[in-house]
């Protein structure tokens, strides 16, 4: 990836979850995590937002050791504080404790000013059949653009 910063994305959580608001949240790394970052060895899968004391934090995110780290090298799984505004934490909080939302991240990225950028989202769980019904709708949407190559 040559000059481009990765995105580090959670597909599952767009299969798993509906999707009700996003926010843009900053995160408090270490320097061999922002490193590893930049290498894109990080994943999101199965990691979850919680508010604890009036601020909010990443559980399970991993950020792999960064390859040239040293004694200092972080821990990959160490839960990471997000930065947030006072009335957005407040208003997650309230919304999480209504019965089945919950708060997981979308994506992590680097902003146009180089700072990693945490993309979070309140969301409700789907049902299985919502979840069969995406992938019926995925599958036609592919055969329709195939039948649109084919055709031109």
């Amino acid at each position: 990836m040559a000059g481009r910063t990765p995105e580090i994305k959670n597909k599952k959580a767009f299969y798993d979850y509906e999707i009700l608001e996003k926010y843009e949240a900053g995160i408090e790394l270490k320097g061999t995590e922002v490193k590893s970052l930049r290498e894109g060895k990080a994943n999101l899968r199965d990691s979850f937002v919680r508010i604890e004391n009036g601020e909010a934090f990443l559980f399970n995110a991993y950020i792999a050791p960064y390859t040239h780290g040293n004694l200092f090298n972080h821990e990959p799984n160490r839960k990471r504080k997000l930065l947030l505004h006072k009335s957005e934490i407040k208003r997650l909080l309230g919304k999480t404790q209504e019965k089945g939302l919950t708060i997981v991240p979308l994506r992590m990225y680097f902003n146009k000013r180089g700072k990693v950028k945490v993309e979070i989202a309140l969301v409700k769980g789907k049902k299985k059949y919502d979840k069969r019904e995406a992938i019926k709708r995925r599958e036609l949407e592919r055969e329709a653009q195939k039948a649109m190559k084919y055709y031109r």
